[in-house]
């Protein structure tokens, strides 16, 4: 493996760059991809850049931003143990885009026309992205996107809806003997409600990621919120599940409760251009000597949003790893290779 593609890696994951602060990364990697002939915009952190090339244009679509706060780094440096490289971010999606950095440079010359497109917000749902995303889906013939594959390495043909909601429930404070509407205890019946509708057989799941509310033990809680996520592998479930979570209506009559949507992405339903850009990855990776599987993911990604403009989306095509969004995370070092030269072979030859 060529020890300038590792030393990249660990430059990006060494340039912190949590949802909020990429504006470090966004200049490193625009330069890059200015270095390797791309015509660069930058949209406040999200970066566009343009390469020519035959035919219909290829989307690639990548991020810049990780879960991880600043300072993250310090706590859990860089570092490689055998075949595995750790570090925040690695796997989602530091690796990732280094791997598509040498896939444009080991396709330079010989590649389809391509725009590559990366959020500065993507985990927190691309919600200043969408319209420049929008905008560089417009017109492409297939979408590539580095998100992680799974941990055996699965490219990712289908990917889980999802919502997220903030539900808040307003009492009354007062002195924990006097009776007066709980925030905490609404919230509490609202939530065993919520859960109620977690179908896994469906592919529907249910999952309350934070609540807060409350002061004390002795005082009767005026405010409660609670933040959800909630997904569906089928765009045929999301009218009714949506309607199912907004129908909040309150247990004790004298608390009042809201439920907002903060953002949401439509499932990724495998297709038939999603179906034929795998057989032909699959091709790609048995002439370089390895497999692929095909899987679906829960997770969403950048992909879904593409995916609803008509655009077949194929994705997972970034590092080989696991542990995203975990202190464990890592990437398997020998994979990083490979993958670079699979997505150059695509980037040439998508099968469209």
């Amino acid at each position: 493996m060529p020890a300038a593609l590792i030393d990249l890696v660990r430059e990006l994951v060494e340039i912190e760059s949590p949802t909020g602060h990429t504006a470090a990364v966004a200049e490193r990697l625009a330069a890059e991809l200015a270095r390797v002939g791309g015509r660069v915009e930058r949209f406040g952190e999200h970066v566009r850049a343009d390469f020519e090339g035959r035919g219909t244009p290829l989307l690639l679509v990548g991020h810049l931003d990780t879960v991880w706060e600043l300072g993250t780094l310090a706590e859990r440096p860089f570092r490689i143990a055998g075949d595995r490289a750790y570090g925040p971010g690695i796997c989602d999606m530091k690796a990732g885009l280094a791997i598509a950095l040498e896939a444009l440079r080991l396709s330079s010359g010989d590649r389809r026309a391509l725009r590559f497109f990366l959020s500065a917000d993507e985990e927190d749902g691309s919600v200043t992205a969408r319209e420049e995303l929008a905008e560089a889906a417009r017109g492409a013939a297939a979408a590539l996107v580095l998100e992680p594959a799974t941990p055996g390495g699965a490219l990712k043909t289908s990917r889980s809806g999802l919502a997220r909601y903030r539900l808040e429930v307003r009492g009354s404070s007062g002195d924990a003997d006097a009776v007066a509407p709980n925030a905490v205890e609404e919230i509490a019946r609202q939530i065993v409600d919520l859960l109620a509708l977690d179908r896994p057989e469906r592919g529907v799941l249910v999952n309350v990621g934070k609540i807060d509310g409350g002061t004390r033990a002795n005082v009767v809680p005026e405010r409660a919120e609670a933040l959800l996520d909630v997904r569906a592998t089928r765009t045929a479930e999301m009218p009714a599940l949506e309607s199912a979570v907004l129908a909040r209506a309150p247990h004790d009559p004298g608390t009042r409760v809201t439920i907002v949507e903060w953002y949401s992405r439509p499932p990724l339903e495998r297709s038939e251009g999603a179906a034929r850009l795998f057989a032909q990855a699959q091709s790609h990776a048995r002439a370089l000597g390895f497999e692929v599987a095909e899987a679906a993911s829960a997770g969403g990604s950048d992909g879904n949003v593409v995916g609803a403009y008509g655009v077949p989306v194929l994705d997972g095509l970034g590092a080989v790893g696991g542990g995203a969004h975990a202190p464990t995370e890592y990437v398997l070092v020998s994979s990083l290779e490979p993958r670079a030269r699979l997505l150059a072979a695509l980037l040439r030859d998508p099968g469209f």
